[in-house]
This record gives structure tokens, C-alpha cells and sequence, in this order.
């Protein structure tokens, strides 16, 4: 389960503070599909950041399946990001010198799992993204919507129990767009990952459980 309580965020902007985020409280049980949309500057990016202890709250808790996040040490929320929290971002954020199997399999080597279980996991993932014909090829040879799919795969070779996508379809056009929603939709419901999608498309939103609205670093009754 995720849980905010009267989360803020404070950056400082030389002599000015910006509040990206302003008292937000929301509860995401474990398996929803849930889809936090607003439009730019609204807090949205931030507020996922939070949840995925890339950063902490100025005021508030953040709370990860009962644990504060503001209460463990930054190796423990190494360990978390590494093994409990898959994230997707807008850019694909593929390594350009790994093939797709590799960079699919690169979370799970970190972990020091045996190669031979990785390549199975990794095939495995790889057949159920469709791309087991793209394996061996390198990320400038793909597509927008294949290099999705892969940053998808890898999302999810750790088997997490939270899924994060930032602006999945941000790059893609409105055809590979949802066939990239499709599919982020369904390997959740496989897996039973807890998936929040941040977004600012109307079309994107529909496929959620339920939607969050973000507007000017509050949650938009």
C-alpha cells in the first residue's frame, strides 16, 4: 500500500520557495492501477518522486507498505528502488551500449541472481512485451513503442511490488500511445503490482482504477 499524509514539497529557487506540493493526502491500496493526472507544473512529476524515494517530503509522511519513508537510511532505500519499485520514464532511458536482453536483465544481475535464471526471467519478459525477435538488438535500432516496451520489461524483471510510469506515452504517437497503455495495464493486473501513471492525457487516465487531480500542488477536488 502507498500512503501520503499531508505531504509537502519545498525547493528552494535562489531567495523564493516553490511549493510543488501542498498538503496532499491520498491512499493507493496494493494492485490498483491508479492515475495521478494534471497539467504541467501541477506537482505531478514530484509527487511521484516522492513515492519512489528518489526524494522526501519537506513536510508529511510518505508511507511504503507501512514503513516511512523519511525513517530509512539511504541504503535501505537503495535496496527498496533496486528490488520493490519498478519505474518507467517518458525518455525510455535505455543504455545505449546494452542490447535489449541486456538491458532488460541488467536490474536482476545487480541483485547477483545467477545468469541463467536472469535469461529466463528476462526471456520470459521479453516474449510477454512482444520483443523476443528484438532481443539482440541495440536500442537505436527500435522504435519508439519497441523502446518503450523494453523500459517496460525492465521495469518489471525485479518482479516489483510498485510500479511507477512517468509520461510513458509522452514520446510516442496516440497509436503506439495506447498500445502502450494496453500493455502497461495488463502485465499490472498479471503481476499484481501497485502501478501509478502520471499524466496529463485525458485518454491515458481512462484506464485507471481511479484518478488523482493534481492543480497547482493540490489534490484537485
Amino acid at each position: 500500500m502507498v500512503r501520503l499524509e499531508h505531504v509537502s514539497k519545498v525547493y528552494a529557487r535562489g531567495t523564493q520557495s516553490v511549493w510543488a506540493l501542498r498538503d496532499v493526502t491520498i491512499e493507493i491500496p496494493q494492485g490498483e492501477f491508479h492515475v495521478v493526472m494534471g497539467p504541467s507544473g501541477s506537482g505531478k512529476s514530484t509527487l511521484l518522486h516522492l513515492i519512489a524515494t528518489l526524494d522526501l517530503p519537506t513536510e508529511g509522511t510518505v508511507w511504503l507498505d507501512g514503513l516511512a519513508t523519511s525513517t530509512c537510511s539511504d541504503a535501505e532505500l537503495t535496496r527498496r528502488r533496486r528490488e520493490e519499485i519498478g519505474l518507467v520514464f517518458q525518455s525510455f532511458n535505455l543504455l545505449p551500449y546494452l542490447t535489449v536482453r541486456e538491458n532488460v536483465a541488467l536490474p536482476r544481475l545487480l541483485q547477483r541472481v545467477s545468469v541463467g535464471q536472469v535469461r529466463r526471467e528476462t526471456d520470459e519478459l521479453l516474449e510477454a512485451v512482444g520483443l523476443t525477435a528484438r532481443a539482440e538488438h541495440w536500442p537505436h535500432e527500435l522504435s519508439g513503442g519497441e523502446a518503450q516496451r523494453v523500459a517496460i520489461a525492465r521495469a518489471l524483471v525485479t518482479r516489483p511490488r510498485l510500479v511507477l510510469a512517468d509520461e510513458p506515452t509522452g514520446n510516442l504517437d496516440s497509436a503506439r500511445g495506447l498500445e502502450i497503455l494496453t500493455l502497461l495495464s495488463t502485465l499490472s493486473k498479471v503481476s499484481g503490482a501497485t502501478t501509478i501513471l502520471v499524466t496529463h492525457s485525458p485518454e491515458a487516465a481512462k484506464f485507471g482504477h481511479r484518478v488523482t487531480r493534481l492543480a497547482d500542488g493540490r489534490i484537485d477536488a
